[in-house]
């Protein structure tokens, strides 16, 4: 299989497969616990039907949006997610460059392994950065004054994860930061010689917005450490609401779920809200994002920008997010299988194929702007 034979997500999965050692494969692939909420995910979609308008006289499209003051030319970015060189060599810089040329925001996590300054000196296009809050305060100033002074527009805290997902897959591998694989996790790297061969022969794995704060190498602290041992469990919202005063600028809180705590980011002063379940790789069993979306844009959506996040995989699904009042949309597994598969040319085939999708989508439901989508194009079962 190639690059040019995938179409769609499932076809980019598959390839992503091909190329990868099991152990990373299943780390991107896999959720928590029993997988239920990963599944729910995309889903949810499948409960709500499109209502198309005809003969409305549409010639020319515009997917433009502003979310969180970022005008962005697709109403879908790619969400910041960790790790990105071990899928491809070029990680977080291909997926940067592939954004920027189709004129959407992208994201660094605070577990990227490319500095957020190299990105922002080389592209102009909106940059956010996902934050994790440490139990070290003084760490927590230190790295959002990083991110101040390398330009970032959009800080983006992540709330869910204040202690790590329970992820099978990876306890079954062995798969972690350093690797401590199990015997047949090993077997799996050498059966996918083209990786290590990769892997070797480009520059050092780093993470390198920890590595000047933290001591992650030579095996010191491992990611599993660093979120039991590093992350405050004890974040609450008047810590929050510090942060929010500190960055002064576009704020945005990643895994909101209830219509109360969207109220309370609203009363903090953040300017963007993403409802998501971290792809269901948190906590089993809560609900899909696309089925809490109706009642938080009716709560806070005319306060605060709503988006959302997890289980995107078509065009469609973007554009019934959009039709219920979403701002914009996430997408991190979307992108990362076209990462795994071929670097920078796979996250920009992702692109086209979903622009393509979206373009297509709005076309055949006679809206010309994202601004003409609305409830009443939508039905629910």
């Amino acid at each position: 299989m190639r690059l040019s034979d995938c179409h769609n997500f499932h076809d980019f999965r598959r390839l992503a497969k091909q190329r990868l050692p099991g152990p990373i494969f299943n780390y991107i692939d896999g959720a928590a616990d029993d997988e239920v909420t990963y599944r729910r995910n995309s889903e949810s979609f499948e409960a709500c039907d499109l209502v198309p308008s005809v003969l409305t006289g549409v010639k020319d499209i515009d997917l433009s949006v502003t979310v969180m003051g970022q005008k962005l030319a697709l109403p879908i970015y790619c969400s910041p997610t960790a790790l990105q060189r071990l899928f491809h060599h070029d990680g977080e810089r291909a997926v940067a460059a592939a954004a920027s040329k189709f004129g959407t925001m992208f994201g660094v996590s605070s577990l990227g392994t490319t500095s957020m300054a190299e990105l922002r000196k080389q592209y102009d296009t909106p940059q956010c950065y996902q934050f994790y809050f440490h139990k070290d305060r003084g760490l927590n100033k230190a790295m959002m004054q990083t991110a101040k002074e390398s330009g970032i527009d959009v800080m983006m805290l992540t709330v869910d994860s204040i202690t790590g997902g329970n992820r099978e897959r990876d306890l079954r591998t062995g798969f972690s930061i350093p690797f401590r694989l199990t015997l047949g996790g090993m077997a799996q790297f050498a059966m996918k010689p083209a990786w290590g061969i990769n892997y070797v022969t480009h520059e050092k794995f780093s993470l390198p917005q920890l590595d000047a704060h933290i001591d992650m190498g030579g095996g010191a602290l491992s990611i599993g450490r660093y979120f039991t041992e590093m992350l405050d469990p004890s974040m609450d919202w008047d810590d929050v609401a510090e942060m929010v005063r500190d960055w002064d600028g576009q704020f945005c809180l990643k895994g909101i779920m209830s219509v109360e705590d969207a109220k309370r980011a609203v009363e903090i002063g953040c300017t963007g809200i993403i409802l998501s379940n971290h792809g269901g790789r948190q906590l089993d069993g809560s609900r899909a994002p696309f089925d809490q979306l109706k009642e938080i844009v009716d709560a806070v959506g005319d306060r605060i920008d709503v988006i959302m996040d997890s289980g995107i995989q078509r065009g469609t699904h973007v554009l019934k997010a959009l039709s219920l009042g979403a701002k914009a949309v996430g997408g991190g597994r979307f992108y990362l299988y076209p990462l795994a598969a071929a670097g920078q040319p796979g996250v920009e085939r992702a692109l086209t194929l979903m622009k393509a999708e979206l373009e297509r989508g709005m076309r055949l439901m006679g809206a010309r702007s994202v601004g003409e989508l609305n409830p009443g194009n939508l039905r629910f079962r």
